[in-house]
């Protein structure tokens, strides 16, 4: 009897994560991707506040298309949960540390490679966002993507965008993996 290999439809690729060095090895990289964006966040944040002064100056011009806007997100997704008081900052920080605590624990039992690296960026980008919320007492956006006056996202910031990279990842592979039939 004989294990199916998976088929992704997403990237056209086929592996055999049944060997647990190589899990052990794309969960590895899973945690160094997330360490990665989580610096990268914390560090476009730090020169965006404090070498820029985006907050004071509300905001910079760069290309027609893209915008450095300040933005300070009290609420989780456009303004969802938002929290306007003490407690409820920090039982939203309580709250989104949980949900990172599982998206951890199911990145180290996810065996599909590419589910690992979606996983690694929802978990790098929620440790962004954290961060900020425990640090400031909201999450710092900046990231302004517009077509002259109408702007297709709010503002983010890399914790987001790399957030939704990873849910779309997840999403497009549920959707689109295949068992391959065996031969």
């Amino acid at each position: 009897m004989t294990t199916p290999s998976l088929t992704i439809a997403l990237l056209g690729t086929e592996f055999d994560m049944t060997d647990s060095k190589q899990v052990k090895y794309y969960r590895r990289i899973g945690l160094v991707i997330a360490f990665l964006i989580f610096i990268l966040d914390q560090a476009s944040k730090f020169v965006v506040m404090q070498l820029l002064q985006l907050p004071s100056r509300g905001q910079i011009e760069l290309i027609p298309f893209f915008n450095l806007t300040w933005a300070e997100n009290y609420g989780v997704s456009m303004g969802f949960l938002t929290a306007s008081s003490e407690f409820q900052r920090w039982a939203l920080v309580a709250l989104t540390g949980l949900i990172g605590f599982a998206v951890f624990i199911w990145m180290n039992r996810e065996k599909a490679k590419w589910d690992i690296i979606a996983l690694s960026m929802v978990l790098g980008g929620a440790l962004g966002n954290i961060v900020d919320r425990a640090r400031l007492g909201y999450v710092a956006d900046f990231a302004d993507l517009h077509i002259g006056d109408f702007r297709p996202f709010l503002i983010f910031n890399l914790a987001d965008a790399s957030i939704s990279i990873g849910v779309v990842i997840l999403l497009a592979r549920a959707l689109l993996i295949r068992e391959k039939k065996a031969e």
